[in-house]
C-alpha cells in the first residue's frame, strides 16, 4: 500500500577480493493508513486476545446495504469458526457505535456481553466443533477526523480530481472491527470469504474474488455478490460503493491461465481515457511478476482495481482500491497479491514481509520494462533513508502504526535492502529462485523475517546473520573512504568507514564495489570483502590502473563516500583487523543458557525479545551475565544490550530444542 503526501511521503580473484496524486500525479511518499486512536486490535488486552486464539476462523460472510453518499451500513456479518479447545464463549471486536439487533449462534438467538468494542457470546463447544456467529446490525462507522493521513475502517469521499462520490473500506492494520464482525489476528486467516453488497440501482460495488452474480430486488436496488475461494487476512476484505463503469483487461502468464484484470473507474467521459493507457499496463506487470516470483495466486479468479478518492493504493486482496494508476503505484499494489496477500507479515513487526517487497517491485518492474528509470529511483529511496541517522527495517513497536508504516524506514530502507541481499547473493537466477520458493513455501499463510532469511541462505548456501543484524535489525548506514596507492603492478588499497548509529551498528560487514579505472584495459570493478572500520589490501597484479573513481558504483549498498585519495607514500603493513562485536553472545545456538559479555561499560540493561517484538525478560547487569535459557522456547530471539538509554548491540540468539 502506498500513500501520497496529499494525505499526510572482473576476473581476477585476491584473497579477501572476488571480481564482478488523486491522486498522485507525484510520487507517493507512502505513508500507511491507521486510525490513530486503535494501535492494536482495539483496545484488546493480552488476555483478551488470547482468548480470541481459541478459535480459527474459517469464513466470513458479509451482507450489507450501502451508498455512495454516506458511510451508514445495514445487514449482518457472520463468522464461521471453529473451537481449538473446549470453549463456554468466543469473544470477538466490532466498533462500539453500531446497534446490535441480534446476535445468532448457529442459527439460535443469545444473549450476549458487550464492553466497549469486545463482544462475548456463548457457544458451548469442544474442540473441534464449528460454529457460526451472525450478528444483525446497523449504524455508521466511526469517522477519521483525528486522523492525518485520511481514511478510516469505512470512509466517504468526493474525489476532489473527478468528481465522484465514493464510500470504501481500509482495515490496514487494525481498522477492519470499524465496519464488521471480527477477529483480527494476521496469523488466522479464513480459508474464504463472500461479500453481499446492496448499493441503489445507479451504483456498483467491487470486492474480493468473482463477482458470482447481481441480484435485481425491490426498491430500485441491486445485490453484487462476490466470493473468494482462498486463505484471506481479515484487513484485506474490502467493499468500494461509486457510480462505476467496468473496463477489462487480461494478462496472459507462461505459468497459469489467463488472468482477468477487472476495473472498476469511475463513470464519467474523461477518467477512463485519462487512465486507460497506464491501466493496460497492469498486464504486462502481472505477466512479469508470474515469471519472476510464480505464477499469480489468484488465477483462477482476478485481479482488479476499485477507484476511490485516496492518494496511493491499498492492496485489498483480488481487488486493490486506488486513487489514481502510474507505473510504480499499480505494480507496487499488484506485487502485493504476492508479497502480504498469498504470504502475509506474520506480524506488524515483520510488515517487511509485505511492504519491502512490494517497493522493491517497483524496481524490479522499471529494471525490466524501463530500465533507464531504475538507477534513479534506488537513488531516490537511497537518499530518503539518509535523510535521517538511525532507523531499522524491524518494527520493534509493533502498537505504533506511524512506525510500521514508515516510508523511510519500512518501504525505502526495506527495499533497499532486498537490493543489498541481491548483491551479496551476486547470482540472479539463485536470489530469484529463492523468492520463488519462499513464495511457494508460506503461500496462504503468514512468515517472518527469519523465515524469509532461511529460505534464502538455503538457496544461496550463505549465511546472512550479519546480513540481518546489520540491515535489518541494525541502524543507520556507512560512509565509506579508500586511501589507495600503486607500487608497480602492485595495488594498495585501504577501505574505512564509520556508521551513523554506531551504538546500534558500529560496523557494516557486507561485500564492497570499487571501480579501477585502467588506461589501456577495460575499467574494471573488484569486489572486496568488509570485516571491520578499516581493511587493508593488497592487489599483486592488477595492471595499468590510473585511479580508483567510484565506491559501490552500483549502488547496492546505502551509504555515503568521505572520498578516495591517492597517497604516493600509503603502502599496505599491516593485518587486516576482525572487529570485535559491540556484545559476545555465545555459545549460540544455546541449549540451557547463554552467556552475553559487554566491554568496559559496567551498568547495563539486557533485553529479549521474540520475533514479534515481545519482550521476554529484562534484567539489569554488569560487564557479564550467564542467562538461563532452558525455559525458552526453541526458536529465534533478539538481545539487545543498552547503557543509560543508549543501545550497545544487538544480537540474534537461536534457542536449540
Amino acid at each position: 500500500m502506498r500513500y501520497s503526501s496529499l494525505f499526510l511521503f572482473l576476473g581476477i580473484i585476491f584473497p579477501g577480493i572476488s571480481i564482478a496524486q488523486d491522486e498522485n500525479h507525484g510520487h507517493c511518499s507512502k505513508l500507511k493508513h491507521f486510525h490513530t486512536q486503535q494501535l492494536r486490535s482495539n483496545t484488546f488486552t493480552i488476555s483478551e486476545i488470547a482468548e480470541t486464539e481459541e478459535y480459527d476462523v474459517h469464513y466470513y460472510f458479509l451482507d450489507l446495504s450501502m451508498t455512495n453518499t454516506s458511510t451508514y451500513l445495514e445487514g449482518s456479518g457472520e463468522i464461521h469458526a471453529m473451537a481449538r479447545v473446549a470453549m463456554d464463549s468466543a469473544l470477538f471486536e466490532f466498533f462500539p457505535s453500531f446497534t446490535i439487533a441480534s446476535i445468532l449462534v448457529d442459527g439460535v438467538p443469545v444473549n450476549y456481553s458487550r464492553s466497549n468494542s469486545a463482544i462475548r457470546v456463548p457457544v458451548n463447544k469442544t474442540a473441534g466443533q464449528n460454529m457460526v456467529i451472525h450478528v444483525n446490525y446497523s449504524g455508521t462507522p466511526p469517522t477519521a477526523a483525528s486522523n492525518p493521513f485520511g481514511g478510516g475502517g469505512m470512509t466517504n469521499a468526493s474525489s476532489p480530481t473527478w468528481g465522484n462520490q465514493v464510500t470504501w473500506s481500509l482495515s490496514e492494520p487494525f481498522s477492519a472491527f470499524e465496519w464488521f464482525p471480527v477477529k483480527q489476528s494476521l496469523k488466522d486467516k479464513a480459508d474464504s470469504s463472500q461479500v453481499w453488497i446492496t448499493v441503489p440501482y445507479h451504483l456498483k460495488a467491487g470486492s474480493n474474488g468473482i463477482l458470482q452474480q447481481v441480484t435485481d430486488l425491490a426498491n430500485g436496488t441491486h445485490r453484487f455478490e462476490w466470493k473468494h475461494r482462498h486463505p484471506i487476512d481479515y484487513y484485506l476484505i474490502s467493499v468500494a460503493v461509486a457510480q462505476y463503469i467496468i473496463y477489462d483487461v487480461f494478462a496472459n502468464p507462461v505459468n497459469s491461465g489467463q488472468v482477468h484484470i477487472q476495473n472498476f473507474i469511475y463513470d464519467n467521459p474523461a477518467t477512463l481515457s485519462n487512465f486507460q493507457n497506464d491501466i493496460d499496463e497492469t498486464a504486462d506487470f502481472l505477466e512479469l511478476f508470474s515469471v519472476q516470483y510464480g505464477p499469480y495466486p489468484f488465477a483462477n479468479e482476478k485481479y482488479g482495481h476499485c477507484m476511490a478518492p485516496i492518494g496511493g493504493g491499498m492492496e485489498h486482496q483480488t481487488m486493490t482500491t486506488q486513487g489514481s494508476f502510474n507505473r510504480t503505484l499499480t505494480a507496487h499494489e499488484l506485487a502485493h497479491q504476492w508479497w502480504g496477500n498469498s504470504v502475509t507479515c506474520s506480524s506488524w513487526s515483520d510488515i517487511w514481509i509485505n511492504e519491502g517487497f512490494a517497493s522493491y517491485s517497483e524496481y524490479i518492474m522499471l529494471q525490466a520494462l524501463y530500465p533507464a528509470q531504475a538507477a534513479s529511483n534506488m537513488t531516490g529511496r537511497h537518499n530518503n533513508v539518509m535523510s535521517q541517522p538511525g532507523g531499522s527495517v524491524w518494527v520493534l513497536d509493533s502498537l505504533d502504526a506511524g512506525r510500521i508504516f514508515s516510508g523511510r524506514l519500512t518501504y525505502d530502507k526495506g527495499a533497499a535492502i532486498i537490493h543489498t541481499l541481491r548483491f551479496l547473493i551476486d547470482d540472479d537466477v539463485v536470489f530469484f529462485n529463492g523468492l520463488r520458493s519462499f513464495l511457494t513455501t508460506y503461500a496462504n499463510s503468514t512468515a517472518s523475517g527469519m523465515d524469509f532469511i532461511a529460505v534464502m541462505e538455503n538457496a544461496s548456501g550463505k549465511d546472512f546473520t550479519a546480513f540481518m543484524e546489520q540491515w535489518y535489525f541494525g541502524a543507520g548506514y556507512p560512509t565509506y573512504g579508500v586511501l589507495w596507492n600503486n607500487e608497480g603492478d602492485s595495488i594498495h588499497v585501504q577501505i574505512s568507514h564509520f556508521t551513523t548509529d554506531p551504538s546500534v551498528t558500529p560496523t557494516f560487514t557486507n561485500d564492497l564495489l570499487l571501480r579501477f579505472d585502467r588506461a589501456t584495459l577495460p575499467d574494471t570493478s573488484i569486489r572486496f570483502t568488509i570485516t571491520s572500520n578499516q581493511n587493508q589490501f593488497l592487489l599483486p597484479d592488477l595492471q595499468d590502473v590510473v585511479n580508483i573513481t567510484a565506491i559501490d558504483p552500483g549502488n547496492w549498498i546505502i551509504n555515503q563516500g568521505s572520498g578516495i585519495v591517492k597517497d604516493v607514500n600509503f603502502f599496505v603493513s599491516v593485518a587486516e583487523q576482525t572487529p570485535q562485536p559491540a556484545i559476545r553472545v555465545f555459545p549460540n545456538p544455546a541449549d540451557d543458557y547463554v552467556n552475553i559479555e559487554v566491554g568496559n561499560s559496567p551498568n547495563n540493561v539486557l533485553t529479549v525479545f521474540d520475533l514479534q517484538g515481545k519482550v521476554i525478560l529484562s534484567t539489569p547487569f554488569g560487564t557479564s551475565l550467564r542467562l538461563d535459557t532452558s525455559g525458552f522456547p526453541s526458536g529465534a530471539f533478539l538481545i539487545r544490550v543498552s547503557s543509560e538509554n543508549a543501545t550497545i548491540g544487538i544480537q540474534k540468539l537461536i534457542k536449540r530444542n
